[in-house]
């Protein structure tokens, strides 16, 4: 496949991550077979794309959230998220949409043994474990005296793009790759990556993230998502100054009322004197 010279647009995008992983059943396993924790000899071999009917419905009060649902050969059913910022309840989001999705392949009187697990992958674009420096965070229900006891049904998995460092660990090269691919092509790529081209799966989605692939339509839609992005970064940072400045505030009404000086209160809470006569 030749890549013609064109602007790309970024990956992680709803437009775009949706086109190459939600339109192409052989990029998605690809993607899929690279990054999950999948059991020697367990591989997905083919997959197929859930009808809306049957995909869970995720509650969610934000527009920057980006999913995919599909099923594989056996029945196992995926959820793949990108996810832009993570905010306080993300991973409950995913929980959610997994246990929903489980609970939804039974119909009124099937026996509980025609259920096939769930897995959920939650890409996050930003970092929301400051406490490891650990990229991959696999959780599956497990005998807490024995790990080696689980219970099959749900896994999940999320992934921080920012602390995700290229390996050699010839295995998972192709999830290294879809990795790279997520975290490194953007409008700003001039060159693209040898390694890309020649991987047929990532030249193919190299060629589904170039601009000239899209109608106008789609690109004002993509501009607009970044927009939200813009904002609802904006909106968090704002809420958390807010909330910096009433603890300040907070502190600095403690101490007056313990007769401490203004100038002590000052140094102490970074307010001005100023903003501390006021009170």
């Amino acid at each position: 496949m030749t890549l013609k010279p064109s602007k790309f647009l970024d990956p992680k995008s709803d437009i775009v991550f949706k086109k190459i992983f939600g339109q192409n059943a052989d990029l998605v396993k690809s993607f899929l077979n690279g990054i999950m924790p999948f059991k020697e000899g367990s591989l997905i071999e083919t997959v197929s794309y859930l009808p809306a009917e049957q995909t869970p419905r995720i509650p969610s009060l934000k527009n920057t959230i980006v999913d995919v649902k599909c099923t594989d050969q056996s029945g196992r059913v995926f959820i793949i998220e990108m996810q832009m910022s993570c905010s306080t309840n993300f991973t409950k989001r995913l929980l959610f949409g997994v246990s929903k999705a489980y609970v939804q392949q039974l119909d009124s009187g099937e026996n509980y043994v025609s259920l096939c697990p769930v897995y959920g992958l939650g890409i996050v674009n930003e970092i929301f474990d400051r406490n490891t420096d650990e990229w991959f965070h696999h959780y599956r229900t497990v005998n807490i005296k024995d790990t080696s006891k689980v219970l099959e049904g749900l896994e999940l998995v999320f992934l921080e793009l920012p602390k995700f460092k290229p390996q050699t660990l010839e295995h998972k090269k192709m999830g290294i790759l879809w990795l790279r691919f997520l975290r490194e092509i953007n409008e700003k790529v001039v060159e693209v990556p040898q390694e890309f081209i020649d991987s047929p799966e990532l030249s193919k989605a190299m060629e589904l993230a170039q601009e000239s692939s899209y109608t106008p339509a789609e690109l004002e839609a993509y501009d607009k998502y970044w927009d939200a992005v813009r904002v609802e970064k904006t909106l968090t940072i704002d809420a958390f100054q807010e909330g910096r400045n009433a603890e300040k505030i907070a502190i600095a009404k403690g101490m007056l009322k313990a007769g401490i000086s203004v100038d002590v209160i000052a140094k102490i809470s970074g307010l001005t004197k100023e903003q501390i006569e006021k009170l």
